[in-house]
């Protein structure tokens, strides 16, 4: 395993993920346009949800492709990233609106690997990554994710502890 590939595509991930919920902190209801604009699919259900908004999936690739410096990696490999872990969370609450959980609903598993495994393949070669770095990736990020949704609850940034 390659200890610093891993770290640097970690801090990205938890930058992707971690704008739209500290924009919605700041921000609230300002700039919040529903990327689905209240569609609904074919099942009568939303296609996304309210809680999925273009000011978050913006930012968040916007920030990780500028933080990108900070870490040594070039602004293309942070896109991806960027653009992937949005990608992968828009297939799960598109998933998850199919199966009939709420917006902002705990889906284990479903809620972290997409946005997790998705700009992992995506920046594969980019970063060297082994098999074995994309499952610790994977892995490390479920478990992070977790705990820090709950640190983040008791800190007032986000409204559910998941």
């Amino acid at each position: 395993m390659q200890i610093l590939p891993v770290f640097k595509l970690l801090t990205l991930l938890a930058v992707a993920n971690g704008v739209p919920v500290l924009a919605k902190r700041l921000f609230g209801g300002r700039l919040a346009c529903a990327l689905d604009g209240g569609d609904r699919f074919i099942d009568g259900r939303p296609l996304f949800g309210a809680s999925k908004t273009l000011r978050g999936l913006l930012l968040s690739i916007v920030v990780t492709t500028a933080v990108s410096p900070l870490l040594g990696l070039d602004f293309a490999s942070a896109f991806l990233v960027g653009l992937g872990a949005m990608v992968g969370d828009l297939l799960s609450s598109f998933t998850k609106r199919r199966l009939g959980i709420k917006p902002s609903g705990r889906a284990t598993g479903l809620d972290q690997v997409p946005e997790s495994l998705l700009p992992a393949l995506m920046c594969w070669k980019r970063l060297s990554l082994s098999t074995t770095d994309v499952v610790v990736v994977v892995a490390v990020f479920f478990l992070g994710e977790i705990v820090l949704s709950r640190l983040m609850f008791r800190l007032h940034i986000r409204d559910r502890p998941y």
